[in-house]
């Protein structure tokens, strides 16, 4: 038997452990693997799959980003997509795919495997959005880079009295904000699940200076709607969305309008810092490396005693199995109990 393994969507640090999991596992039950290229993109037309032997898992547990490289390619869009990947799969003798991704990726291995092919899938992304799972690949590391720009930047908010605007990455949801506001001791955080009104901003910071605290860090995620921002973001019509219908939002600019917004009201000096890819990047947390470890190695045993269509997950500290269309027929926001929670903290 020969599996393939994939990654698609944004990378996430922990993709190399994932894939390092998947094949080790399978060489360890006699099983060849097949590495697929560029995400989707690797099959559709001449296909791009290549051969992995132990050597070219060695030595990728540390590495960020993802040795089979990735892309947003969506075969849903292209004619007979769905046939074309499984007509490349099947002419490179690839007999089953672990895809490793989010909710995009995630849902073409559920529209391939009911065009019955064998897949399964892992949970990747940092955005931590994915329903029936507690952990996405890159979520833990993505925060920890939140949580250290939070604790170097209140030492120069503090010594300038500033007002930090730290925007972070997050499109429907605000988990990285969230737990790395809190973790980082922000102010005020701001996310999509939560409006919150420009005004209701501008009269927190006052009420902090009147309680003679004279700097305040606010973390908001990029996907944030707040009405009084619109003229100074950059308007949707005019980006290009991505091949599942994403707008890059970190040309929008939440950050700087809210800033540019913050100083214009209240006349405290107001800095931006955009995170941006950084929080993508660099070496996995440990807490990424042991769960895409272990969600990989769960993955490889699915295809290999025979099962499709389904998901490894953590649920309550444990590793669960789950259909691939549980993990993508919702978005998971951040609940009402961790957004009241900030509150006390503001």
């Amino acid at each position: 038997m020969r599996i393939g393994v994939l990654t698609g969507g944004g990378d996430a640090p922990g993709l190399n452990a994932a894939i390092r999991a998947a094949a080790r596992r399978a060489f360890q039950r006699n099983l060849q693997v097949s590495g697929v290229m560029n995400g989707w993109a690797g099959c559709l037309g001449r296909g791009e799959i290549e051969n992995l032997t132990p050597a070219s898992v060695r030595g990728i547990l540390p590495l960020g980003g993802t040795i089979l490289g990735t892309s947003r390619t969506n075969p849903l869009k292209e004619k007979d997509g769905i046939q074309q990947v499984i007509s490349v799969l099947s002419r490179e003798g690839v007999d089953g795919l672990v895809a490793i991704g989010g909710d995009d990726t995630l849902s073409v291995a559920a529209a391939l495997s009911e065009s019955g092919y064998p897949v399964v899938g892992v949970p990747k992304t940092i955005d931590n959005d994915l329903s029936a799972t507690d952990f996405c690949i890159g979520f833990d590391t993505a925060v920890g880079v939140v949580v250290e720009a939070l604790d170097r930047l209140h030492t120069t908010a503090s010594a300038h009295h500033r007002v930090m605007v730290v925007e972070v990455m997050g499109r429907d949801t605000g988990w990285v904000a969230m737990v790395g506001g809190l973790a980082g001791g922000a102010d005020l955080i701001i996310i999509p699940e939560f409006p919150v009104a420009l005004d209701e901003v501008v009269g927190h910071l006052h009420r902090r200076r009147g309680d003679r605290k004279d700097f305040s860090i606010i973390v908001v995620a990029e996907g944030v709607r707040m009405p009084d921002l619109e003229p100074a973001l950059v308007g949707e019509a005019e980006q290009k969305t991505d091949a599942f219908g994403h707008v890059r939002l970190a040309k929008q600019g939440v950050g700087e309008a809210l800033s540019n917004r913050i100083e214009a009201a209240t006349g405290f000096e107001t800095r931006v810092t955009v995170l941006g890819h950084l929080q993508r990047g660099g070496s996995p947390s440990p807490v990424d490396r042991i769960w895409a470890t272990r969600l990989g190695v769960a993955a490889t045993d699915l295809l290999a005693d025979g099962k499709s269509g389904l998901i490894p997950v953590r649920r309550d500290g444990q590793v669960e199995v789950v259909p691939i269309g549980d993990v993508v027929k919702e978005t998971r926001q951040v609940p009402r109990e961790l957004y009241d929670l900030a509150q006390v903290f503001g």
